[in-house]
């Protein structure tokens, strides 16, 4: 047999059972500490384009148009990356395919740093999202394994929070490389170094299932099979593709409700990531420096509310789609209150962009978990890629959309207009969002 890098390690014998008492919540922390300072490694060379984007208009004579064009382009390879790349990643050891991803990242950054060209440019950002989407399958297929079904709600929380981590970092060091050395280059080159110290980490720290260290399956260690799960054995069987596309993910409603429901949910999201820096700077006078804590302000708002929401599920039983609708009423509120916030209250525009934060991130959360207690984890990584499709489907229609809005609605009635156009576009769809996940309000944990 041909030697694959990829491969999911194999079982090993099993180990003694005071050996595996004393080893398993060894490897448990190993994976969580190894998935999350991994993955947040992966948004410090993601989440650095928005904060410079002023300089690349500047420096570069880049548009609106022009950013608004980079920021779709990432988005939709990103989402098309996140299906391919979830269904190898559910037949591939994540040490090795997680390590790879950030380290392509990482060269994508160098490369975009180096060089002046839109086009060059738009294609290293589109290769730059192609290659992002090797993190997060990974990740998920690890936390699937190393954690059971009851604790899945705050623990899958807790590593999720990762995202919010390295999101956050990125705004403020991207801010902080510019200035210091004074180009917009260095937001991209000190990030992909980064990157690179974290892709050497995962590869020697990230492990794959507890079954390839001599450790029993998560259940078994938890006593925790769902309930109607009599076949262990093939539970624990890795898929096909085949029956991964056709018998799991495509053929369940549930995976398409959240699909659209995450389409109109990563709009909200993304759109004052990509757009509220800029924002800011424009309509409320802020400076770069304030652009890049406004993107640290929506990550870190994110963090303690989505281990709250997590252990709050468990509590619930899984209700995680009724507390999904319940987060999205407080950010369109949020929301509302920018559209009337004069330009001399910056620090109230900041407080509602953490409220933001504070709940939408509970709601990306939840989406994933919900698809993984439906479908069960040797197939969360194609759920989560197909489900991530169709987000940054909406990602990039914010990103493209709302460029053109400001092109060509600012110029012809004002750019607060134009601002206020966009704001209403957001409210819109994560009212849809919400819609569409009260179908969800009664879905509990399959038994």
């Amino acid at each position: 047999m041909a030697w694959n890098p990829f491969a999911p390690s194999p079982h090993i014998e099993r180990l003694p059972e005071e050996v595996i008492k004393r080893k398993y919540p060894l490897f448990r922390w190993r994976v969580m500490e190894s998935t999350f300072l991994g993955y947040a490694a992966f948004y410090l060379v993601r989440n650095n384009l928005s904060v410079v984007a002023p300089e690349l208009m500047e420096t570069l004579h880049y548009s609106k148009s022009d950013i608004g064009s980079l920021l779709a382009v990432t988005a939709i390879s990103y989402g098309i990356g996140k299906f391919v790349m979830g269904a190898f990643s559910d037949r591939s050891n994540p040490r090795t395919f997680m390590a790879l991803g950030l380290l392509l990242t990482a060269f994508c950054n160098f490369a975009f740093g180096w060089v002046n060209s839109f086009p060059i440019h738009f294609a290293l950002w589109a290769l730059n999202g192609f290659f992002q989407a090797m993190g997060w399958p990974p990740c998920g297929r690890s936390q699937g394994h190393w954690f059971s079904e009851r604790e899945r709600g705050l623990m899958f929380s807790i590593w999720n929070t990762s995202h919010n981590l390295g999101g956050g970092i990125a705004g403020y060091v991207a801010a902080w490389a510019t200035s210091y050395y004074g180009g917009w280059q260095y937001a991209f080159y000190v990030p992909g170094l980064l990157a690179l110290i974290g892709a050497f980490y995962i590869y020697n720290r990230l492990c794959d299932t507890p079954q390839s260290e001599g450790l029993p399956p998560i259940e078994e260690y938890n006593n925790d099979y769902p309930e109607g799960m009599e076949d262990h054995e093939d539970r624990e069987r890795e898929l096909t593709m085949k029956e991964l596309l056709f018998h799991y993910v495509l053929t369940n409603k549930y995976v398409w409700l959240l699909a659209f429901a995450n389409f109109f949910t990563y709009i909200a999201r993304y759109s004052m990531l990509d757009w509220g820096p800029m924002y800011l700077r424009e309509i409320k006078g802020a400076s770069l420096h304030s652009g890049g804590l406004a993107v640290l302000a929506i990550e870190f708002g994110g963090i303690p509310s989505t281990i709250l929401m997590g252990w709050l599920s468990d509590l619930s039983g899984g209700r995680r789609g009724m507390l999904s609708v319940l987060c999205l009423i407080p950010v369109i509120g949020a929301f509302t209150i920018m559209l009337f916030t004069p330009a001399s209250l910056v620090s109230l525009d900041m407080l509602m962009l953490a409220v933001i934060g504070l709940f939408v991130y509970p709601v990306i959360n939840f989406i994933v978990i919900i698809a993984l207690d439906t479908l069960g984890k040797k197939a969360i990584g194609t759920a989560a890629g197909f489900i991530g499709l169709f987000g940054y489907l909406g990602k990039t229609a914010q990103a493209k959309g709302f460029g053109w809005i400001l092109d060509y609605a600012g110029p012809a009635w004002g750019e607060h207009f134009a601002w206020n156009l966009v704001i209403l576009a957001i409210m819109t769809c994560t009212l849809l969002a919400g819609v569409l996940l009260a179908f969800t309000w009664n879905l509990k944990p399959r038994s």
